[in-house]
């Protein structure tokens, strides 16, 4: 087996699509992902996985049905428990890494236009 490193700043010049994540490692049956996002994503639950998001580049807002915002600048991470109606929000092009059990849809119980059920590996 070859253990390889892996560069942030080189996967994510390799794409320029919003919201559509992509896999770029993996440690046991989860996912390490990366997206870039802007504008508002879906109000969604993940009922089954807990989800992290780690904001490389950025601000991400995380709105919350149940309690105020989470705000994310470059370096801060926030993991969203399962069951947790949540809708990620930036003005900006932000970069985010993500960490998902496999099989994790990016829109959790929606299904809709940026739903991504096979997301492309890097």
């Amino acid at each position: 087996m070859v253990i390889e490193k892996a560069n942030l700043v080189e996967k994510f010049s390799r794409f320029n699509d919003l919201w559509s994540p992509k896999i770029i490692g993996e440690v046991d049956n989860y996912h390490v992902k990366i997206v870039k996002v802007q504008g508002r994503f879906v109000w969604h639950q993940h009922d089954d996985e807990d989800e992290l998001f780690y904001v490389v580049q950025g601000r991400l807002t995380i709105e919350l049905r149940e309690q105020a915002d989470i705000v994310l600048g470059p370096g801060e991470f926030a993991v969203i428990p399962k069951g947790t109606e949540h809708r990620p929000f930036a003005e900006a092009e932000t970069q985010i890494l993500l960490f998902e059990r496999q099989g994790t849809l990016n829109t959790g119980d929606v299904q809709d236009e940026k739903t991504v059920t096979d997301p492309e590996r890097l």
